[in-house]
């Protein structure tokens, strides 16, 4: 059973992705077309795990941004379709990656493919949806566009090496752990935006405003993240409600929370996420603690910084329909219900 605490705060209810969903919706539907025809392989495996997960649902805003971005930036090609589905399949091959090093046991609301199929085919699955995501950017032929998610796929690897380094690390500061998040999701973020302004050939300026934008709205919507493990409805996450605590993994209110605490507190910490020994009543507990040094709270009042910021990186651009399901996503990110 999930212990559940309500956040303090004011919270933006109606703020929804519809305004995103519907201006991009017909350049999704190729999207989701193209993501369907390049899972497809001779080895029966390949769609079969692939599609376990792509059916599994998400709200693919990554791929969305680079569709938007790229509609505000006046581009009048196809291109941003293939990057748009080249951004969802970095991001799945992640996913895929990542619960095979996370150990996880629930993605989306499923059984992980990892439970399913093993770790080495949801690896060598997740490497297969890389190649054909570098096959479509190549098709385009910016130069520029693949150079940038070039680089976003080497950053978050190092992202990766970097949380495997400080998991656990009872020595890992905010500034290590923002680091992680900077690399291991922000950086998709920040490509799938910026890319859309490359392809259109906008100028630079337009660019890093889109960059920014991506990048701080990645940072915002990874701190959600953490902060909804210790708050949310498992219905919402679609995982239980404290799995990353279940799983020794150190999400940032637990980085906050370690770093207020005094001895005994420190050494419930080291005892349950450094060595693993987690008893019963031991999440309730680590919740208690979360919320004795308002760690959630302060969580959120970070994420909604960086929300901040990625708003004023829009200001550049005219105000428009587009613009504003941008800034809108902005506002749902930081305030998904909990």
């Amino acid at each position: 059973m999930g212990v559940v605490v309500k956040l303090s705060g004011k919270r933006d209810s109606t703020a929804s992705l519809a305004p995103l969903v519907a201006l991009v919706e017909e350049d999704m539907s190729h999207v989701n077309r193209i993501i369907l025809d390049r899972a497809r392989s001779n080895v029966d495996l390949i769609p079969e795990l692939a599609r376990h997960l792509i059916d599994s649902g998400g709200k693919r805003l990554r791929p969305m941004l680079t569709l938007a971005a790229a509609k505000m930036c006046g581009y009048g090609g196809d291109g941003h379709i293939r990057l748009a589905a080249s951004v969802e399949f970095m991001h799945t091959a992640t996913l895929l990656h990542d619960d095979v090093v996370d150990e996880s046991n629930l993605r989306r609301g499923k059984t992980t493919a990892r439970l399913l199929w093993g770790n080495e085919a949801s690896v060598l699955v997740g490497d297969y949806l890389l190649g054909q995501a570098f096959k479509m950017m190549v098709d385009v032929g910016s130069l520029g566009a693949l150079r940038i998610l070039s680089d976003a796929r080497a950053i978050i690897a190092e992202g990766e090496v970097m949380q495997l380094i400080t998991a656990k690390n009872t020595e890992t500061t905010e500034d290590d752990y923002l680091a992680v998040i900077d690399a291991k999701t922000a950086a998709l973020f920040s490509a799938a935006a910026e890319v859309g302004a490359v392809i259109a050939e906008r100028p630079k300026s337009e660019a890093a405003a889109l960059r920014s934008y991506g990048r701080n709205l990645g940072v915002a919507f990874q701190l959600v993240d953490d902060a909804l493990d210790y708050s949310g409805e498992s219905s919402t996450l679609g995982k239980s409600t404290g799995d990353d605590f279940r799983e020794a993994r150190s999400p940032f209110p637990w980085v906050l929370s370690y770093r207020r605490g005094n001895a005994e507190e420190r050494a419930f910490w080291e005892r349950t996420l450094k060595e693993g020994d987690i008893g019963e009543n031991d999440l309730a507990e680590a919740v208690d603690l979360i919320a004795r040094h308002n760690a959630l709270a302060d969580t959120m009042e970070r994420a909604r910084h960086y929300g901040a910021i990625a708003r004023d990186a829009l200001a550049i651009f005219p105000d428009g329909e587009i613009k504003s399901a941008l800034l809108e996503a902005i506002e749902f990110s930081v305030d998904r219900p909990f």
